[in-house]
């Protein structure tokens, strides 16, 4: 029997071997624009995603994000008019972190939709510098300063965030290390349901729905719906415990993924917590409109008051979030997640 096992393992070894060698490596490169406020990720030469950090939309985000096969999986508005897009929640843009109460202030709901009456209410993440931009053969690294600040000026927090982007043929990953540090005497991040890494969905990733809404046409016109096309949208959420659906919803899990197809293309987006995050196991934040999103703080938002997180910094204190994305042009199953989850937790 000992020998059967080891002759076993000799075998998956080397099935995986021979898996990551044809899937292979590409090469990453990263393209940093200060005029521009962004830094492109290129995957292959072709366009994977980008940090920006433009002034009006009131924090870092990577926008746009695009499949191995060459289709946006971030929604294109507020940056860009979609023809079917929805309008809702302009504060919704690409890939980001951040929250819905820092002392009071509201990170998350802050864009330029926010009438200057009430723009007391909200703080701004402000990008301050690119430490580091790394490129390589299947993986880059790319790390930025930020500070998190009140409507006054005053910065409450200080981000150092690392992105790790690795890319093979038909898969993408990326590696969000982000540690905030407190600049104030006391930074709370008091329990709410608007948190914390993030992702807006294109229309395709959606779930059905028939519910009446508002969408926009590639001139900027909006439309009220009163009832939703879903001939294209197949998006379905499932997760390391097996729930699916809109049921994922306020639900806590190591891992999250959302499938569907995309002009052809199936895709497979998932994102995975870190044992070493507070909170973790992860509330899910995940919505059938195209919010997919990991908040490890909001316990009491998200599970009916059953739990409850009020998280706080010294000044001084760190904390760091740890988080990971995956696209894939394939409908991953389980136990290909559940083992990059095992790899990613040994990080």
């Amino acid at each position: 029997m000992r020998y059967s096992a080891i002759i076993l393992l000799i075998m998956l070894m080397s099935s995986t071997l021979l898996f990551a060698q044809k899937k292979g490596k590409e090469k990453i490169e990263l393209q940093v624009n200060e005029a521009e406020k962004k830094v492109d990720v290129m995957v292959g030469g072709e366009h994977f995603t980008s940090y920006i950090y433009p002034d009006n939309i009131m924090k870092p985000v990577l926008w746009p994000v695009m499949s191995p096969g060459g289709n946006m999986v971030t929604r294109s508005y507020p940056l860009i008019n979609k023809e079917g897009d929805r309008t809702d929640h302009p504060h919704h843009v690409g890939i980001w972190l951040n929250y819905g109460d820092v002392n009071g202030l509201d990170f998350w709901n802050n864009s330029e939709a926010i009438p200057a009456e009430r723009k007391d209410n909200y703080g701004t993440i402000y990008h301050e510098s690119v430490e580091k931009a790394k490129g390589g053969k299947g993986k880059a690294v790319l790390e930025t300063n930020a500070l998190w600040k009140a409507p006054d000026n005053t910065t409450l927090l200080e981000e150092e965030t690392s992105f790790t982007f690795m890319a093979s043929e038909d898969m993408r990953i990326i590696d969000r290390t982000t540690t905030l540090t407190a600049a104030v005497d006391e930074v709370d991040f008091t329990d709410n349901k608007e948190g914390m890494f993030a992702i807006r969905v294109s229309r395709e990733l959606e779930l059905p729905s028939d519910k009446p809404t508002e969408l926009v046409d590639s001139h900027g016109v909006k439309t009220r719906v009163e009832k939703m096309d879903n001939t294209y949208v197949k998006g379905n959420y499932r997760s390391s415990e097996g729930i699916e659906g809109g049921d994922v919803w306020g639900t806590r899990a190591r891992w999250m993924k959302l499938s569907s197809e995309i002009k052809g293309e199936p895709v497979s987006l998932v994102i995975i917590d870190h044992p070493d995050n507070v909170g973790y196991p992860t509330y899910w934040h995940a919505r059938d409109y195209g919010l997919f999103s990991a908040n490890t703080l909001g316990q009491k938002a998200l599970s009916e008051g059953e739990n409850e997180l009020n998280f706080s910094l010294e000044n001084g204190e760190e904390t760091t979030f740890k988080y990971r994305f995956v696209v894939a042009s394939s409908d991953l199953s389980d136990a290909e997640i559940n083992e990059m989850a095992d790899e990613y937790a040994k990080k």
